[in-house]
């Protein structure tokens, strides 16, 4: 998120790997060294252990006995039982966020909106980096309860960044995509709580068909 700010050098190499990770500039199901890591980012091996511990709670790195630590492969099982809670939890976000987000909010959500229409008219590929400035991101913190904010934001949502810019958005589902964005803010705008639920729970259902085609052909 933008919003984070590395306080210790620990924090720095978390946020590295983290992003080196969620990239692909280290492959997914690859194992992790401590060895060579340290070697990478010029830190204590102790630094990188502490940085490995917090990527698995991110759900990024996985241990397994005899092999240690490895960053967790992207495969279609693990897409579908990710997408599955994501579409539940944000489904959920959206409905709150209908009911919690001030005027002003949800007025910053139409302009962003309005900002990715002009990417989505020159063709550019529609991707939002995270942050402040994701859609998604925006809901999310929308909702204003804390317990889903967390679990979303600190449980899942690397990985599904991971998925997302490994797999991406291209053709035909970028124009759709941004449609059904837009018909989001609009549910939401009116406060219509199940309708931004409904449409939010369809949008990553695509979302994850979109992806689950571009895992079986690779």
């Amino acid at each position: 998120m933008l919003s984070e700010q590395p306080i210790t050098s620990a924090d720095k190499t978390f946020f590295r790997l983290r992003k080196d990770i969620v990239e692909g500039q280290i492959a997914s199901g690859s194992k992790l060294s401590e060895t060579e890591l340290s070697t990478k980012y010029q830190v204590s091996r102790a630094v990188v252990r502490e940085a490995i511990n917090r990527l698995e709670t991110c759900n990024l790195v996985e241990r397994k006995a005899n092999i240690g630590a490895r960053v967790v492969a992207l495969s279609p099982q693990g897409l579908v039982q990710l997408y599955q809670v994501r579409e539940s939890l944000e489904g959920m976000a959206a409905r709150l966020a209908a009911n919690n987000m001030t005027d002003e909010e949800v007025s910053g959500l139409n302009d962003l909106l309005s900002s990715h229409f002009q990417e989505v008219k020159q063709g550019q590929s529609y991707y939002q980096e995270a942050g402040d400035v994701d859609f998604h991101y925006r809901i999310i913190m929308g909702s204003k309860n804390q317990h889903l904010i967390s679990m979303l934001l600190n449980g899942i949502y690397h990985l599904v960044r991971m998925y997302r810019v490994q797999l991406g958005m291209a053709g035909p589902r970028v124009t759709t995509a941004f449609d059904e964005h837009r018909h989001i803010v609009q549910a939401i705008s009116h406060r219509d709580e199940e309708l931004a639920e409904m449409l939010m729970r369809r949008h990553i259902l695509y979302s994850k068909n979109n992806i689950a085609a571009k895992l079986e052909g690779k």
